[in-house]
């Protein structure tokens, strides 16, 4: 029996808020889940439309559930290919766009997803449910390649230890669970470093970054996103993690950047104005009621742009 598809939303009405909809508008949210912010969304549109994305088919059967009878075509995709879905849906523009980042609650907490390291399951990951696995990567992947991922990824210090424990356990029989890898992880790291917290969260996020190409899907979504926004729409990125908060920060300071003549001219050449306005220019973090309510919105940060000008 599938377990219902529960998920919080994160920064909810900041967000709902921050994408200043429009009645009439056409929206798109990029990470559907279980439809928090989606359902939002479509209750405030008139003769507007929603489309709502996942990659994960659970999200898919949840997100129609809560959505039928709204204005909402749910489509099970990948955010960093929102061009094509829209065009297969005859649709040039938007008004607004948001990602809520990250792995959802019902994803954590589905032990058989294999995503979390306190409970046992296969080493999985995968959100699509497709594609190479963490099984594959922890498998395969070179001694070099697992310890730039720990550490880029998962910004994980002891990432040479835990990477050659792994090849030295795979070389016995292959890596096959989430509890045979979270105790390489505890085997591999200071008794006071496992004394002081789960030394397993950065390896496993890392990981699952790299199985789902977390910052390369992103990165693509960023620059279609804002090419589909109409003039006077917004894009909202809700981050959980420092790489992609960097990233979005990035992003949207080159869409809002104007000339990019020298300092040394006296005078402005190149005639580059901004095609955006940042709506935040620090990051809307949760209030401590939000974060007493609901622990995994810690580390969220939501960002927004406005787009001016094509």
């Amino acid at each position: 029996m599938m377990m219902e598809y529960k998920h919080i939303s994160v920064l909810l009405d900041e967000t709902i808020d921050g994408l200043k909809i429009n009645p009439e508008g056409i929206y798109v949210d990029g990470t559907a889940g279980g439809a928090g912010h989606s359902f939002q969304i479509a209750q405030r549109l008139t003769t507007g439309r929603l489309i709502a994305i996942d990659r994960d088919p659970d999200a898919i059967k949840a997100a129609t559930e809560r959505l039928y009878g709204y204005s909402a075509t749910v489509v099970q995709g990948n955010f960093s290919n929102v061009d094509k879905i829209l065009h297969e849906l005859g649709i040039s523009r938007i008004d607004g766009m948001l990602l809520d980042l990250g792995v959802s609650s019902y994803q954590l907490d589905n032990a058989e997803r294999g995503f979390s390291y306190h409970s046992d399951a296969e080493l999985d990951m995968r959100m699509s449910r497709e594609g190479i696995s963490a099984k594959d990567i922890v498998n395969s992947y070179s001694y070099e390649r697992l310890c730039r991922i720990l550490f880029e990824y998962g910004e994980e210090k002891f990432a040479k230890s835990i990477a050659s424990n792994i090849v030295k356990a795979r070389e016995r029989e292959p890596i096959e669970t989430t509890s045979e890898l979270a105790q390489i992880v505890k085997d591999s790291v200071p008794q006071k470093v496992r004394r002081e917290k789960n030394p397993c969260k950065k390896t496993f996020q890392a990981i699952r970054m790299e199985v789902n190409n977390e910052l390369g899907e992103l990165s693509e979504a960023l620059d279609k996103a804002f090419d589909l926004l109409n003039p006077g729409g917004r894009l909202a990125v809700i981050t959980f993690h420092s790489l992609e908060d960097r990233l979005v920060k990035q992003r949207f300071a080159s869409f809002a950047q104007g000339c990019t003549c020298p300092p040394e001219f006296p005078v402005c050449v190149c005639k580059k104005t901004p095609r955006a306005k940042l709506i935040t220019r620090k990051p809307i973090e949760p209030s401590e009621a939000e974060i007493a309510a609901n622990n995994r919105a810690h580390s969220a940060k939501l960002r927004i742009i406005e787009k001016i000008k094509d």
